[in-house]
């Protein structure tokens, strides 16, 4: 029983700091350590999820993971048509 706590209270932590480093994250010029400020809150997510069930966490990890690849990837192109430096 203390196993399912680990996760849950580990994937909290991870939701938590991921997100200040996702709101830190636009300050930083290199674009893999932005995609990775927002990898680490769809980890979080995905463990606490999976204290439920396995399924779901893995669905929601995957979803994360495309749509914050897609959105940043949008925002990277956008940059470089306006000429803005990375």
């Amino acid at each position: 029983m203390l196993e399912v706590y680990i996760w849950f209270y580990a994937g909290c932590a991870l939701v938590i700091l991921g997100c200040i480093g996702t709101v830190i994250g636009p300050g930083v010029k290199d674009p893999i350590v932005r995609t990775l400020n927002t990898e680490v809150p769809a980890v979080g997510m995905s463990m606490i999820l999976l204290t439920y069930n396995d399924t779901i966490a893995l669905l929601t990890y995957i979803a994360a993971t495309v749509l914050i690849t897609m959105v940043l990837l949008r925002a990277v192109v956008r940059l470089e048509e306006m000429g803005a430096e990375l």
